[in-house]
């Protein structure tokens, strides 16, 4: 079972570095509790140490391209110090802003871009996209639970309720359609399942 190792504590504090002042959405959570907790759920499914470090690193071309970076830099990086397995999981499960033309994608376009390329990412790849979408959906679940006031949760997500709602969907729909069958599965789910329940 994969545990702590140098290379999962250098992709944590790569993690923290470029989330740095970052916060989950709606909340003062700093942002780097996410990819810890998927790198939790990745563990407790016995991933390889490739596919922790990747799932703690999934968002740092998404969300860091900011104070100097570049994506171009932030890919070598990934790339140069955690190998080029890892950059290309990060790459599969790391929204787009462009298409391969140069045009921009608006949110919807974004959305479908990247379940369109999941059918070309590698299973390393599938496993950090499911465990990503297991925590995002479980802390949505987590917060709504905590909260009478509903809308405030919801508030935070440009989609709304039931886009993003459809949205966990689509994602869950697309890797079974893409037959992927590995038992984190299950758990997500249920978890969407859930998550419906509350639209």
């Amino acid at each position: 079972m994969t545990g702590y190792s140098d290379r999962i504590n250098h992709a944590l504090a790569f993690a923290a570095k470029h989330h740095d002042q970052q916060v989950r959405k709606g909340t003062k959570l700093p942002y780097v509790t996410h990819p810890a907790n998927v790198a939790v759920i990745l563990t407790r499914y016995q991933r390889d140490e490739s596919t922790v470090v990747a799932g703690i690193l999934h968002d740092v071309i998404e969300d860091c391209v900011r104070d100097g970076w570049t994506r171009a830099m932030l890919e070598a990086r990934i790339g140069e110090k955690f190998g080029e397995d890892v950059l290309t999981a990060v790459l599969s499960v790391t929204k787009r802003n462009v298409d391969d033309t140069g045009a921009e994608l608006d949110r919807d376009e974004r959305n479908a871009d990247y379940l369109a390329r999941l059918g070309a990412a590698d299973e390393r790849a599938r496993w950090v996209c499911a465990a990503d979408k297991l925590h995002n959906a479980s802390s949505i679940i987590a917060d709504l639970r905590r909260t009478v006031a509903p809308e405030s949760v919801w508030s935070r997500f440009a989609a709304g309720q039931a886009g993003t709602v459809a949205y966990y969907r689509n994602v869950f729909d697309r890797l079974v359609a893409l037959g992927f069958t590995a038992p984190i599965m299950d758990e997500l789910r249920s978890t969407v399942e859930a998550l419906e329940l509350h639209a």
